[in-house]
């Protein structure tokens, strides 16, 4: 359930973000903050590693035992596959590779055991009613039924062993502050504090009211400041989650709050306990036993970033491969026609503001570099040189960002382009032109991106330019999908031939 879309947050009048740079460190007086691992990429190799055992296991005593005694039987594989397949089905439907699951390879072990032998139970029936026992090793079935699960009883243990230390070391953690002060922040850290703390690490209070409504210490957590401070705070210190400690009807000051806090890359939720309305219980989700209220998500999911992820890595890899010859070309033109390096590094806004180095192919002479973009590139720029100019135009200047994207991880193949630390439009800064900017933040920068199939690349000598990048950008944030990325890899090539606004 989501009380408040991001469209209906661009449609308020935006305060500008304060942040102009974030240092990777961490604030003063915190420790370096871990990075979080991915419950959902743990899953997915838990359910993959018992697939695997099961397969293996059924073959390899196939491979062993079965030609030797009866000669090559293909149903033997059929079986190992589809035992594995429903294996894994019960063992979720058991809920038995969630994290805490994953810890408690006991408890888990009963239930799955019980799985199992009914698993074993039904394949023995078909094997009977269907007159396999003459093809169908009875030995075969008992030693995988036995082999079998003492695999899976021995991994389960060497995962919760391993889930245990991260978990432990806060590699599941989520850092969450809570918004709003007095009773109901009280009362709302004191349900937080009953839960794992390998689960949720409370960091502290922000208050938007300072006065004496917002105490210094609620339950111990000290107030760290405003909800301007907490946005500064979400530049330099991972934050996965923000809850209001605010009743519903306090609508125009959550509304107040959200236009801060929309531009970053978090989730916010209000505390169900703040308020006397009461929904159907599948209208919350939980942050441990405490139920909420979503009232917007970050604009990817775990899912939806592993998903981008490893569309990233396989295309951009394929892409260097392909485009291997073409790079080699055109680092030997750059190389014949001026003096210097052939790459160039250029510092450039990345997720939540964080300043990354992206590769281009030098297209300036090397006494004229602008590191910083202070000065962009216009038409006929003497600072361009014959072969930069040919490679700005066909966007080829821009390719060398696929080793950011493949080896570096900091850039994806698609979303909003990464700008340069001090980009500016008619002699103002991006962030001074457009309110909200910075929400074009909360995804990773990408090489090509929905601005820039829709002609919207090469020169901001305007502000109405930016802003129309900017559009582009958060509509393609608030509507990102898989096949959204496809579509704009597929339309990038057509979109170079008839632009002609890069030079």
């Amino acid at each position: 359930m989501s009380l408040f879309s991001a469209g209906h947050l661009r449609n308020i009048q935006l305060d500008p973000n304060r942040a102009d740079t974030r240092d990777s460190t961490s604030p003063p007086g915190e420790a370096p903050v871990a990075p979080r691992y991915s419950r959902i990429l743990l899953v997915a190799c838990a359910q993959a590693l018992d697939f695997a055992l099961i397969c293996a296991t059924a073959l390899v005593l196939y491979k062993a035992h079965v030609i030797q005694q009866i000669g090559a039987q293909p149903i033997y594989y059929l079986l190992a596959f589809g035992v594995a397949v429903i294996a894994a089905i019960a063992f979720h439907l058991l809920q038995s590779y969630s994290v805490s699951a994953l810890r408690r390879p006991i408890t888990q072990l009963f239930r799955m055991s019980g799985a199992w032998t009914v698993i074993f139970a039904a394949l023995i029936a078909i094997v009977f009613f269907a007159k396999l026992d003459s093809v169908i090793s009875r030995f075969w079935l008992g030693a995988w039924f036995l082999i079998g699960f003492n695999l899976l009883a021995v991994a389960r243990f060497a995962l919760a062993f391993m889930v245990d230390r991260l978990a432990v070391s806060g590699r599941f953690q989520k850092r969450v502050v809570v918004v709003g002060g007095g009773e109901l922040a009280g009362d709302l850290i004191r349900d937080l504090s009953k839960a794992d703390p390998t689960e949720i690490h409370l960091l502290g209070v922000f208050d938007d009211r300072g006065d004496a409504r917002s105490p210094t210490t609620v339950e111990g957590f000290s107030k760290l400041g405003n909800v301007d401070d907490l946005v500064e705070y979400a530049r330099h210190s991972r934050i996965d989650l923000a809850v209001f400690a605010l009743p519903i009807t306090a609508e125009q000051r959550i509304l107040q709050m959200l236009r801060k806090l929309w531009v970053l890359p978090i989730d916010v939720r209000l505390a169900a306990h703040a308020n006397r309305i009461r929904f159907r219980p599948r209208s919350y989700s939980y942050l441990g036993a405490t139920p909420m209220l979503d009232v917007f998500d970050k604009p990817l999911g775990d899912r939806d970033v592993l998903v981008k992820m490893a569309m990233d890595k396989v295309v951009g890899a394929l892409a260097l491969l392909a485009l291997s010859p073409l790079l080699a070309l055109t680092a030997l033109a750059i190389r014949l026609d001026s003096k210097g390096p052939v790459l160039f590094k250029q510092k450039r806004y990345g997720f939540n503001n964080e300043l990354v180095e992206v590769y281009k192919f030098r297209s300036m002479f090397v006494d004229q570099l602008d590191a910083s973009a202070a000065k962009l590139v216009t038409r006929d720029d003497p600072r361009v040189t014959r072969v930069g100019r040919f490679i700005r135009k066909a966007s080829l200047d821009e390719l060398p960002q696929l080793f950011n994207v493949v080896f570096k991880g900091d850039l994806s193949l698609v979303g909003p382009r990464p700008h340069a630390v001090h980009a500016k439009a008619a002699d103002r800064k991006y962030d001074e032109v457009v309110e909200g900017y910075f929400a074009r933040h909360r995804v990773k920068p990408g090489i090509t991106g929905w601005a820039q199939i829709h002609g919207w690349r090469g020169e901001t000598d305007t502000q109405e330019k930016i802003q129309a990048r900017v559009d582009h950008d958060l509509y393609y944030i608030e509507n990102w999908s898989l096949w959204l990325d496809l579509y704009i890899l597929a339309m990038t090539p057509v979109s170079l031939v008839r632009n002609e606004n890069a030079y």
